[in-house]
């Protein structure tokens, strides 16, 4: 057993006995997803190793947020989200042509460029990334959509919490005092 899961044994037995966690905002989460669309999956962890995440901290959208806010832990359950509110509705301009000379001092030369590729770009400040997908590609520039690929789009999110770490549930270790 790791010392996340000794501290999350020992704060799951100093919770109340008042019935199971519920996931309330900050909550740190175990749990296994799927977010698709309808062409399918875009995300699955239930095939793998289950996700661990804080709430609050962007990890999720804020639509899918709410929607785990009062679950009980071992809850599995699935959400129909409409269209636009998971992601946002798609912007026209977060499609923007990249110059190939911007392109060849990002990454590799020699790179080729094909519709749906998925290429990462890193932050102005250099401490992160995003993504684009390749719409179209033409010899000095290529067509990139920086939306999130469910973006406009109905999204069904399926989820198990296997584990709820509740700030408010986690009490001071109890202290001893030495016997001489």
């Amino acid at each position: 057993m790791s010392i996340t899961d000794e501290n999350t044994a020992q704060a799951a037995t100093d919770a109340p006995d008042s019935g199971p966690v519920v996931v309330e905002p900050g909550a740190f989460l175990t749990l296994h997803y799927r977010l698709s669309g309808p062409t399918g999956d875009i995300i699955n962890t239930f095939a793998g190793k289950p996700a661990t995440l804080s709430l609050g901290n962007g990890e999720l959208s804020p639509a899918v947020e709410q929607r785990l806010i009062g679950l009980p832990e071992g809850t599995r359950t699935a959400f129909d989200i409409p269209a636009g509110e998971a992601f946002g509705e798609r912007n026209p301009e977060m499609q923007q042509w990249v110059a190939r000379s911007l392109l060849a001092e990002l990454g590799d030369p020699d790179e080729q460029y094909q519709p749906g590729d998925v290429v990462q770009f890193p932050t102005p400040d250099g401490l992160s990334q995003y993504a684009g997908a390749v719409q179209k590609v033409e010899e000095a520039r290529v067509l990139f959509d920086f939306n999130h690929p469910l973006a406009g789009q109905p999204v069904v999110f399926e989820v198990q919490l296997i584990g709820v770490l509740s700030l408010i549930h986690i009490s001071e270790p109890t202290r001893q005092a030495e016997i001489s």
